[in-house]
């Protein structure tokens, strides 16, 4: 069966691996089958949660044929204080993506 391997370890970095594995491996099997550990030899790949197509999975979990695995990075900021952030250097309502409105409009849209 295939098997679609994928890490980030930084912003706009990606290794993807295609892996053929037997019937039954797991997502342990899969890491194990790439060249991850090797090629990231400081990475400690247990601790980081794995997920099967953006959901989150135990690593004793049997793949099927086509499963995509991602092992996740923790996040560095928490994306709600991001936007907010971002929100905030952007400006009053005045500015940015509520400058423009249409005659007779109501603000903010």
């Amino acid at each position: 069966m295939q098997i679609t391997l994928v890490y980030s370890p930084a912003p706009r970095e990606v290794f993807e691996a295609l892996l053929t594995l037997p019937e039954g491996a797991t997502a342990r099997d899969a890491v194990l089958a790439s060249a991850l550990p090797a090629q990231f030899p400081a990475l400690d790949w247990a601790a980081l949660p794995a997920g099967l197509w953006g959901r989150a999975i135990a690593w004793d979990r049997a793949l099927s044929d086509g499963d995509r695995i991602e092992l996740c990075r923790p996040l560095v900021v928490d994306p709600k204080v991001a936007r907010r952030e971002r929100f905030r250097r952007q400006g009053a309502r005045a500015t940015g993506l509520f400058a423009r409105r249409r005659d007779g409009g109501k603000a903010g849209y």
